[in-house]
Order: C-alpha cells, then sequence, then structure tokens
C-alpha cells in the first residue's frame, strides 16, 4: 500500500509539472506585452505556440521512450522544460522567449505520452484511479501557475515576469530531482532499439483516441479562450471574472469523482456518451445568458471538461499491451492538438465572418460532438473491451 501511494503521489507530481510553467504565462502578459512592445498577433503566437509543439514534438517523444524507457524520458522532458522555462527570460529578448517557448513545449510534450506508460506499469490494476490522481495534478498545477504569479511569485521575483519564471523553474527543478530519486525504485516501461515508437496511423484506436481527446481538448480550450470576449461582447463584463473562476475550479472535484467510479466508468462507452451530453447541456445553459446561466453554465463545463479528460487519458493503457502504450498516447496527442488547434481557429474566423458572439464557442460544440461520435465505437463493457482490443 505504501508503494501505491509513492507511485500515486509521483504521477501526481507529474501532472502539477506538466501545467505549472505553462499557466504561469497568462498572468503577466500585460507586463511582456508592455515591455517587449508585442503585437496581438504576438501574444496569440507566444500563448498558442505550446499547444502546436504537443502535437508536433508527441512523436519525438515516442522515439526517446521507446530508446530510453518512460522513467527517463520523463526526466528528461520535465528537465527541459524546467530549464527552457525559467531561461524565458534570462533576459528581456523576444528571440529568447519565443526559442525557450518552444523548447519548453518540446519538453511538455515529451513527457505527456511517457506518463500513461508509467501508469501501465506502476499501477496496472487500477488505471482509472492513477490516472485521476494524475489529472487531479494537471489541473492543480494550473489553478496554482495562474493564481499565485501575481500575489506571490511576482513579489518574490522584485515585480519582475523575467524572475517569475525562473521561481516557477525552480520549484519544478526541485520535483525532478526527488522524481529521478524516487524513480529509480520503481519499475519501468522498458526501452531498446528494437522497440518500435511510431504511432501506428492505420489502427483505428489512434484515431479513435486522438479524435475523443481531441474533442475534449478544443472543448476546453475554446472555452477559456472565447468566454471572455463573449461576455463583453453580451454587455456581462463584471462576470468575467466570476465566470473563469468557476470554470477552471470547478474541474478539480471531477478527477476524484471520477476516480471514485473508475472501476466501472473507464474504458465503457456510456461514460463518454453522458459526458458529451452534459457539456452540450451545460453550453445551453450557459447560451442562456443570463447571470445565473453564465455562471451555472460555465460550472458545469469546468466540471464535465476534467471528468472526460480523465476517461480520454485513461485509455492508451487500457487499450495497448504495456510496450506499445507510448505509441498509443504519442498518436493519440498529435490528433488531438492539432484537431484543438484547428478548431478554435474555426471558432475565430467564425465570430469575425458572422459577428455574432455565440459563433465563437463552435469548438465546445463542435469539440463535443466529435467526442460522441468517436466515442460511439467504444465497447459496452470495458473488461470485453480491453481484452479485445489488446489480442489486437
Amino acid at each position: 500500500m505504501r508503494s501505491l501511494w509513492v507511485r500515486l503521489i509521483l504521477l501526481w507530481i507529474a501532472g502539477v509539472d506538466i501545467r505549472l510553467t505553462l499557466l504561469a504565462v497568462p498572468p503577466v502578459l500585460p507586463q511582456i506585452h508592455r515591455d517587449l512592445a508585442l503585437t496581438e498577433t504576438g501574444i496569440a503566437v507566444l500563448t498558442g505556440l505550446p499547444v502546436i509543439l504537443f502535437a508536433a514534438a508527441a512523436i519525438p517523444g515516442s522515439l526517446l521512450i521507446a530508446r530510453v524507457g518512460a522513467r527517463r524520458a520523463l526526466i528528461a522532458g520535465m528537465l527541459l522544460f524546467a530549464v527552457a522555462s525559467g531561461l524565458r527570460g534570462a533576459w528581456t529578448s523576444i528571440p529568447l522567449l519565443f526559442g525557450m517557448t518552444t523548447l519548453m513545449g518540446v519538453g511538455i510534450a515529451i513527457a505527456q505520452p511517457a506518463v500513461p506508460s508509467l501508469i501501465s506499469v506502476w499501477v496496472p490494476d487500477r488505471v482509472g484511479l492513477a490516472t485521476a490522481v494524475y489529472v487531479n495534478g494537471i489541473l492543480v498545477g494550473e489553478t496554482l501557475g495562474a493564481g499565485l504569479t501575481l500575489p506571490v511569485v511576482l513579489p518574490l521575483a522584485a515585480g519582475r515576469w523575467e524572475g517569475s519564471f525562473a521561481v516557477w523553474a525552480g520549484v519544478v527543478l526541485v520535483t525532478v530531482v526527488l522524481m529521478a530519486w524516487c524513480t529509480s525504485r520503481l519499475p519501468d516501461a522498458s526501452g531498446g532499439p528494437h522497440i518500435a515508437w511510431s504511432p501506428d496511423w492505420k489502427r483505428a484506436e489512434t484515431w479513435r483516441l486522438g479524435l475523443l481527446l481531441g474533442g475534449v481538448t478544443a472543448a476546453y480550450f475554446g472555452a477559456n479562450a472565447f468566454i471572455p470576449d463573449f461576455l463583453r461582447a453580451i454587455g456581462r463584463p463584471h462576470l468575467l471574472a466570476a465566470c473563469l473562476t468557476v470554470l477552471n475550479a470547478s474541474q478539480l472535484p471531477a478527477p476524484l469523482v471520477a476516480g471514485l467510479v473508475a472501476s466501472t466508468a473507464i474504458g465503457r462507452r456510456g461514460p463518454f456518451l453522458i459526458t458529451g451530453t452534459a457539456i452540450l447541456a451545460s453550453l445551453g445553459i450557459f447560451l442562456l445568458q443570463r447571470d445565473w446561466s453564465l455562471m451555472l453554465g460555465a460550472g458545469l463545463l469546468g466540471f464535465w471538461f476534467a471528468f472526460a479528460l480523465v476517461l480520454c487519458l485513461s485509455l492508451p493503457p487500457l487499450l495497448s499491451p504495456r510496450g506499445e502504450v507510448h505509441r498509443l498516447s504519442a498518436g493519440m496527442f498529435a490528433i488531438a492538438y492539432v484537431y484543438s488547434f484547428v478548431a478554435q481557429l474555426v471558432g475565430g474566423a467564425a465570430w469575425d465572418l458572422s459577428r455574432v458572439p455565440a459563433t465563437s464557442l463552435l469548438p465546445v460544440g463542435v469539440g463535443t460532438v466529435t467526442t460522441l461520435i468517436a466515442a460511439v465505437t467504444l465497447p459496452r463493457s470495458s473488461d470485453r473491451g480491453v481484452a479485445r482490443f489488446r489480442r489486437t
């Protein structure tokens, strides 16, 4: 039991670190905008660059996992994004900021597919619980990065955004040392020159999981990206801070709930169909455009986004043999983040062309419908489904 708790804590720490440095950027964007004289396009590229890199570097990350093992790949990815994140503010320079942001995105993209591989060997009998703990770490990392940068970290950095990046990088570096020390005693997903690494693009599960996660990711990022301007456009700017807080805070209990029902919910069609329907219903409540419905809809959206994320990230360890989890994970992440990026562009273009604010939330609706369509082909029973997929 003690060993199980150690493994779960390490997975939680990995989740925190994977989002911590990324979400430390939005709070200091006004300072960056001012000091570097960035245009709005430059700000958009800065915030969107990591998402594209998550897709582009997922496959090289799979290669690294296949060669050195998931444990070393995770540590290498964490070390890379910690150092790169800290160097983003080594001096005030646009090339340095964008260059180190690129390396940070590569590091995160390497670490992400390593985690499902480790889950498959660390806690093979409790994949749903382990994934829920990991996702909880991701959400806590987002909350800490977004919530503590201005009131806590920025004063520690003498009010400089460059220093705030260094402070958060130092936190991650400490956990990298802890991860390296603790995981040396734990089993690893095997690596070697003869282990396959490239995603199997002909395998239906690669595309099914990519679209499942892509739909959820598009809905989540689309809501966060467009709800602020949507609220301004409909004359509710006073609800902006409250809606964003509710949207993100309501995610925190979702992994806990998912962990409690993991044995019956993970790997099955029904929970995805229920979750997708709930997201569409929540979007409908939000679009009623009453003060109470905007708050309630945002809270429900956040909860169901996080619940769906646990369902998606639990699938690679369930649907692949242990030595191939990294391949399925890399393909899933690559497809998902490309889909999410394109969906957000479509949402923005739809608003620009139609001048109807509600069209900006198309990524939420279209992404959720995509997830529902992909979920229809999942098995009804998790036990039969896992056995069937692992035989193929």
